[in-house]
Formats: C-alpha cells, structure tokens, sequence
C-alpha cells in the first residue's frame, strides 16, 4: 500500500493528478488526471505497483471535455 500511496503523491507532484478516490461500494479506485497525454497516461499507470503486480486492473477512460462549470474552466482550455 506505501508503494502504490507514493505512485499517486507522485501523479500530484507532477501536476497530473486531480482526484483520486474510492469507488462505492468497494469498487476499487478512480483517478482523474490532465495534462498529460495517453500514452504517458498509460506509462504512468503501469508504473502503479498494484497495476505492476496484478493486483487490479486498470482500464483508462479519455473524456473530451465540451462543458465545464467555471471552477472546471481550465479542463477546456
């Protein structure tokens, strides 16, 4: 668990990261990162240990942003 705590700090240090929690009811974990592109999106979450050691599986949903509350703006920017 120190591992994969220290791969998320790491995604909000690094400015990609903006949420990350858990999914209801004991569903797992969900992430929502920016600024970064798939393929490095994708680099990243294998460098998660759980993900590294098949403890979850991952799966990567791309949201193309049309409407944002203003708080949100910059998502569209």
């Amino acid at each position: 668990m120190e591992g994969h705590n220290e791969w998320i700090k790491r995604g909000f240090d690094d400015g990609v990261f903006l949420i990350a929690g858990s999914l209801q009811p004991k569903l797992g974990g969900g992430i929502v990162a920016h600024n970064t592109s798939l393929a490095d999106l994708q680099i990243r979450v294998s460098g998660d240990p759980f993900v590294a050691e098949n403890v979850v599986s991952a799966e990567i949903l791309e949201i193309t942003p049309s409407k944002s509350d203003e708080r949100l703006q910059f998502l569209l920017d």
